[in-house]
């Protein structure tokens, strides 16, 4: 991290290694928050597959959008970090931070940490899975 003002707003795309793998998740995941469909599946592999909380599987962006239709009414990720490893498949990364936004009914929420870990190889990405504290914070556990 460069300094303590990025830590406090969190880290985005131009902050990370140009070229990196890291660089491509926080791309992506800012194009999927902006809803640029096409943007982010020029960035995925044929066959690529999206697993969920609740073991919930998609491989449409627009099943994952019609899927989080009535939990939430907007959703942004805050990148505290992000973490990459090379394995015989490709790249693992894992983008680590915080969800904000706000509940179908208007109430803002932030805070609730999430875990997202994405293959990437040959420059596209494979599977991501997600994991995140959504339904705890809403149950209210």
């Amino acid at each position: 991290m460069r300094n303590a003002a990025i830590k406090e707003r969190g880290l985005e795309p131009e902050d990370l290694a140009e070229g990196s793998a890291s660089r491509m998740v926080a791309a992506y995941l800012r194009t999927m928050e902006a809803r640029d469909l096409d943007g982010a599946r020029a960035m995925l592999a044929p066959g690529f597959t999206m697993t969920f909380p609740g073991n919930r599987q998609y491989t449409q962006l627009e099943e994952l959008i019609e899927g989080s239709k009535g939990r939430y009414r907007n959703v942004r990720k805050v990148f505290e970090r992000f973490d990459e490893a090379e394995t015989p498949d490709g790249t693992i990364v894992y983008s680590i931070g915080t969800l904000t936004g706000e509940w179908p009914d208007g109430t803002a929420f932030s805070g609730i940490r999430y875990i997202d870990r994405f293959l990437v190889r040959d420059g596209k990405f494979i599977a991501t899975w997600v994991w995140n504290d959504m339904a705890e914070v809403r149950r209210g556990d």
